[in-house]
């Protein structure tokens, strides 16, 4: 199984980057998105975590995101049930989500995921991702 790198790029839309390491099981999902083609862009990831899952390894999910959009955010929680539905089966799943400590708007929105997938999200600030 091949790793999956996006290199994030800022423009009239925002593409994060994305870097999942298939020999580790370490994914993140970093920057801003406010993408043109959500679904195009988040199925690829969609399935290559299916790809990934289907091995049984262990899986640690780290987002870093400062911002995204609607049509984003339900692609977001997608993942996130699919690491909950991975997890009740059986896989062991660490989640993990970087927020700016004083972005109250994206610590809300962490534990309102975390509601809604009934998944352990560790909400983790960090000044480093503090819009300039």
């Amino acid at each position: 199984m091949q790793n999956l790198e996006i290199k994030g790029s800022h423009g009239d839309y925002d593409v994060p980057t994305v870097s999942f390491n298939a020999e580790t099981g370490v994914c993140e999902l970093k920057g801003e998105s406010y993408l043109e083609k959500t679904a195009e862009f988040y199925d690829r990831l969609l399935a290559w975590l299916d790809e990934y899952m289907a091995g049984g390894k262990p899986i640690t999910f780290n987002f870093r995101l400062s911002y995204f959009n609607t049509s984003s955010s339900k692609r977001i929680l997608y993942i996130l049930l699919k690491l909950k539905e991975y997890e009740d089966n059986g896989g062991q799943v660490a989640t993990n989500w970087y927020y700016d400590e004083d972005d109250t708007d994206m610590e809300e929105e962490v534990e309102d995921f975390r509601i809604i997938s009934n998944l352990e999200i560790n909400a983790i600030p960090d000044s480093s991702l503090r819009w300039e």
